[in-house]
């Protein structure tokens, strides 16, 4: 008997402003943004209602982002910021995939591009695009402590809009 497979959701965080003397980490959702997380949300919990892990980097987009998203989903996942996904290489989201609860099924990690659209690339072997408020399935091969190089394989990619 096979084990049931895991499910990593990436989340690119919905779009950002670009105001004036705001560093990038503190750059907040536009409008639209939160129109689209809310909207991101809204798919999730009909396609990924049982999310029980969430890692979302610190950067205020992408809390934001969750803070909108996750009111639609009927899951109560666990929930960390975490300050590793901010400017991230594939190889450091890998890290923190890695590092999952091997008892979680379905995970969802929120962050940012090119970091998450690489990971996506790195897990699957295929180029995948992510673009704002943009979700991407990966079904995992093995547990998350054994994620590498081609041990997903990709379900869907969306780009949900409010």
């Amino acid at each position: 008997m096979t084990d049931p497979q895991r499910r990593l959701v990436l989340l690119r965080h919905a779009k950002a402003a670009w105001p004036r003397d705001v560093a990038d980490v503190d750059r907040p959702l536009t409008d639209r943004g939160r129109t689209d997380a809310a909207a991101a949300g809204r798919w999730l919990a009909q396609h990924d209602p049982a999310i029980e892990v969430v890692r979302c980097s610190t950067a205020v987009r992408a809390r934001q982002t969750w803070r909108l998203a996750h009111p639609e989903i009927p899951a109560a996942p666990q929930v960390d910021h975490d300050e590793r996904i901010y400017a991230a290489s594939p190889e450091q989201l890998l890290q923190v995939v890695r590092a999952l609860p091997s008892t979680a099924m379905t995970a969802l990690l929120i962050g940012h591009n090119p970091g998450l659209e690489d990971l996506a690339g790195l897990l699957t072997g295929e180029p995948t695009e992510l673009r704002t408020a943009g979700i991407a399935v990966l079904l995992m091969r093995d547990g998350w402590a054994e994620a590498g190089p081609e041990q997903a394989d990709p379900e869907t990619t969306v780009t949900p809009r409010g």
